[in-house]
């Protein structure tokens, strides 16, 4: 297969997460912060993952199309069986598993918490809401 970024070593997962109505610019901001802790950019980003109930998420659903990403979904249910190191008993509370970014991103990137290359990013944006982002290899495709 062909690789179309051939100065790319690393391909990534996000794992995203956001409070209810978060603005794109917010969630668009952490990602680029989030990326540049690893010495990465948008150009890595291989895909986008979070939890079904962000399926609906404006923000998130504008920065994925403007930056061609495509976005998986997953249940609570499955997020909940996934091995993070920052659980969260806030996010148990409020979505039904410790973990949305953390989780989906390894998920999605067919990895493991060793995998990540950034845990919990937390960003607060000036609208006043918060995005994490996670950043996991990929370790398939």
């Amino acid at each position: 297969m062909n690789n179309t970024q051939p100065n790319s070593t690393v391909k990534v997962m996000l794992g995203l997460g956001c409070d209810r109505d978060t603005s794109a610019l917010t969630i668009e901001q952490a990602v680029v912060e989030a990326l540049a802790l690893v010495a990465l950019t948008v150009a890595d980003v291989q895909a986008v993952a979070s939890i079904d109930k962000k399926s609906d998420e404006v923000g998130l659903l504008e920065v994925c199309k403007q930056y061609g990403w495509s976005c998986t979904w997953y249940t609570a249910k499955v997020l909940k069986e996934v091995d993070v190191p920052n659980p969260s008993a806030v996010v148990l509370k409020y979505v039904g598993t410790p973990s949305v970014g953390e989780a989906a991103a390894i998920l999605c990137a067919g990895g493991s918490k060793d995998d990540l290359l950034l845990e919990k990013y937390k960003y607060k944006g000036a609208d006043g809401k918060h995005a994490t982002v996670s950043v996991v290899r990929v370790n398939h495709g």
